[in-house]
């Protein structure tokens, strides 16, 4: 790629993996959706189908590194065409599935799919096609991408709900997943420069896996991958069965909603609007200002916030104001924590070393899905759930703080 495209910020691959994390998110936002329909027609406990969310996010996880070290040796796109087949099979094999344990496996698919389809692969992508001057701005655009899929994904399901079966909007959603195949040809990344080349991916592993400050950005990264799971999972029912009726008449029922189901689904499109302007944000902050402080005060006000709504009586009020608040620090940590690795640790490997940083996002996502139907089921209600979030929040916001913001890596 020649210099003046890589001095543009909307690169060709910058516009084609943002449509490309669009869809990929959009259907993975909106599971949460699906959680009391299948509950309720098969008869399930809560934990049965947030088990399958659960397993879903830590195949993700464990799928992550995998697909970037597989994009790193044989190619992006080919990564990319994989997961996406893998995500088409997973949705349209599940849409078949009438046991908890059917779901469960078969979500170990769509977590697949959604590793070769998201941020690990996609990011590394863009990263390496971006300026050094435009890199963390682009990083935030194509996080920001994903919370455009939220905008959208969690309402259409719903609003799919309302006219076929749950069975057909899988499917429906795994023929997006394909279409989103088309925009593959402008995913070109540049070539690696000598010496890129020269530095083995085992070499950079090691040197990545001695350096204390590689320990720390993958154990912060925990929380960010428990909140945001859980919520995605389990907010839309959270909000359906605890929050305040919603008032005849009155402003939000003039909108249409006029449930707080519908409340919890706007909610999670809610949260994707407020994000986009705080992902944007982060990476224009990113440029400019220390990223491992950005990260540490991103999860110090997600502590706060979580723990201010939690304490307060649950009202739509509420659930809105947290909602963008929350939105506003929901994927902020995307591109900042990208962008962390490829500053330290160079671009070549970008994607396997963000990938394994990733895994511990999906653990805590695993966690925070899987604990969140399993509180549920025991106590009726998530208030246990919702604290150790807060409890991990601040973790991560103490962890980033040793951090050793420098590079060790040659620059690209």
């Amino acid at each position: 790629m020649n210099t003046s495209a890589r001095a543009s910020i909307f690169t060709p691959v910058l516009v084609a993996g943002c449509a490309i994390i669009v869809i990929s998110f959009a259907v993975r936002a909106s599971f949460g959706v699906f959680q009391i329909p299948i509950a309720e027609e098969f008869g399930w406990l809560r934990s049965e189908f947030s088990l399958a969310i659960a397993i879903q996010n830590l195949a993700w996880g464990i799928g992550q590194p995998l697909f970037g070290a597989f994009a790193e040796k044989l190619g992006d796109r080919m990564a990319i065409f994989l997961g996406a087949l893998i995500y088409a099979a997973g949705l349209v094999l599940s849409s078949f599935a009438v046991t908890p344990e059917a779901h469960q496996m078969l979500e170990i698919l769509v977590g697949f799919g959604v590793a070769g389809t998201g941020f690990g692969v996609i990011l590394a992508v863009v990263g390496r096609a971006s300026s050094d001057e435009n890199r963390s701005m682009s990083l935030a655009i194509a996080t920001a991408a994903g919370s455009a899929g939220q905008v959208f994904g969690a309402p259409l399901a719903e609003w799919l709900l309302g006219i076929v079966s749950w069975q057909t909007v899988f499917l429906i959603f795994a023929a997006a997943i394909l279409a989103s195949l088309s925009f593959l040809p402008l995913m070109k990344s540049p070539p690696a420069s000598k010496a890129q080349l020269e530095e083995s991916m085992g070499t950079i592993l090691r040197r990545a896996f001695r350096d204390p400050s590689y320990t720390l950005i993958f154990l912060g990264f925990f929380s960010c991958g428990y909140q945001l799971a859980f919520l995605t999972a389990h907010f839309p029912a959270f909000v359906t069965e605890m929050c305040g009726p919603i008032v005849p008449g009155g402003m939000l029922d003039s909108l249409g909603i006029s449930t707080t189901s519908a409340l919890g689904a706007v909610a999670i499109s809610l949260i994707g609007v407020a994000n986009i302007a705080g992902t944007l944000t982060a990476g224009w902050l990113g440029k400019r200002y220390s990223k491992k402080y950005l990260l540490a005060g991103i999860y110090t006000a997600r502590t706060i916030v979580a723990a201010a709504f939690i304490l307060f009586p649950i009202t739509p009020a509420t659930v809105l104001i947290f909602s963008v608040t929350m939105g506003a620090l929901w994927l902020a940590t995307v591109p900042l924590t990208s962008g962390l690795i490829a500053h330290i640790y160079g671009l070549r490997y970008m994607g396997t070393l963000y990938g394994i940083v990733f895994l511990s996002h999906q653990m805590g996502s695993f966690l925070g899905v899987w604990l969140g139907g399993r509180m549920y089921d025991t106590y009726g209600d998530y208030t246990f759930v919702w604290w150790v979030g807060v409890g991990v929040g601040a973790f991560s916001a103490l962890v980033h703080l040793p951090v050793r913001e420098r590079q060790i890596m040659a620059p690209a």
